[in-house]
C-alpha cells in the first residue's frame, strides 16, 4: 500500500479523514495518511472473524509488527512500509490504538453512556494526539503533563492536549452515535439503545464540545485539520434523542460532506 493506496482507502472508507489529509501541509501528509490508513486497519481488524479468538489473533498481529517498527525491523507490507518511513521509532507508540480495539473482538454491546465515553477516550483520544504529532505539533513542545495550578497559584492557561482531548472525545461520540445502526447488527452497540440512552451520551458529547469551544483560542491554527469535525456531527446529535431510527437517517450526503470541507478550508473554524 502505497500513499495512494492509503489516500483511496481512506476516500472510500474514511471521507471525513481523506479530506482532512488533503488540507494538511504536504510534510505532513505521509505521516496522516498512514496513520489514519492504519486507524482504518484496526478498525476493521476484530471485525474480520466472528469467532473473538480469531479476531483478537488478528489485532496481535498488527501489535507485534507495529512494535517491530519502533524496534527498528525492517517491513515489507502494503502499510506498515510507507508507515515505518513515516513515522520511524515512534510507531513503538502505536500498539495503544489496538489494544483499545480488543474488546470489540468479543462483539459485547456496551453497557450506557459513561461505557461509550471511556470506549472513545481510549480509541479516538490518542489518535487524535497523534494526528497532533503529525501536524508538527510534537516539534513545538508536545503534549506535556498539565500543571494543575500556574505560578502564584493563579488559574493556568489549558493545555492544548485537554482541548485536543475535548474535541476528540466530542467528536468521537456523534461519529459512535451516527454509527450505531450498524454497530447494533454487528453485536457492538448497546445493551439498551432506548433515547433515552442516545440522549445521554449526545449530552456528554456536547459538553466536551463545548469544552474544546470554549478554549480554542490557546490551538495553534496548524492544528485545526485533524481537530474537524466533518459534516454529520450536528445531525447526528441533533437525531439521538428522536432515536436509532432517525440515527439511521441522519447521515450527511456527499454534497454536504464537500460543503463543509470547502467551509472549514475557508475559515479554517474547527469548533462546533
Amino acid at each position: 500500500m502505497s500513499l495512494d493506496d492509503c489516500a483511496e482507502a481512506l476516500r472510500e472508507h474514511d471521507p471525513d479523514r481523506f479530506g482532512i489529509c488533503l488540507l494538511a501541509p504536504a510534510e505532513a501528509r505521509p505521516r496522516l495518511l498512514t496513520l489514519y490508513a492504519l486507524n482504518l486497519e484496526l478498525a476493521r481488524a476484530p471485525l474480520a472473524s466472528t469467532e473473538p479468538l480469531i479476531a483478537e489473533m488478528r489485532l496481535q498481529w498488527w501489535i507485534e509488527r507495529l512494535e517491530d517498527i519502533g524496534a527498528g525491523k525492517v517491513q515489507s507490507h502494503e502499510l506498515l512500509t510507507p508507515l515505518a518511513e513515516a513515522w520511524g521509532p515512534r510507531a513503538a507508540g502505536f500498539p495503544v490504538l489496538a489494544e483499545a480495539r480488543r474488546r470489540d473482538a468479543a462483539r459485547e454491546p456496551l453497557d450506557g453512556p459513561e461505557a461509550v465515553a471511556a470506549y472513545v477516550r481510549d480509541t479516538a483520544v490518542p489518535l487524535a494526539r497523534f494526528a497532533a504529532e503529525a501536524m508538527g505539533w510534537e516539534a513545538a513542545g508536545g503534549f506535556a503533563p498539565p500543571d494543575p495550578r500556574g505560578v502564584f497559584g493563579k488559574r493556568r492557561k489549558p493545555d492544548v492536549a485537554e482541548v485536543v482531548d475535548a474535541q476528540a472525545e466530542g467528536v468521537g461520540l456523534a461519529h459512535w452515535l451516527a454509527a450505531l445502526p450498524a454497530l447494533q447488527g454487528l453485536g457492538l452497540g448497546l445493551w439498551d439503545a432506548s433515547p433515552e440512552v442516545l440522549a445521554g451520551i449526545a449530552g456528554k458529547a456536547r459538553a466536551k464540545l463545548a469544552e474544546a469551544r470554549a478554549q480554542r483560542r490557546f490551538v495553534p491554527r496548524r492544528l485545526a485539520p485533524v481537530l474537524f469535525a466533518g459534516a454529520g456531527v450536528r445531525a447526528a446529535l441533533r437525531a439521538a434523542p428522536r432515536g436509532i431510527e432517525a440515527l439511521a437517517g441522519a447521515a450527511p450526503s456527499e454534497f454536504r460532506r464537500r460543503l463543509a470541507l470547502g467551509a472549514f478550508a475557508l475559515t479554517h473554524r474547527w469548533w462546533i
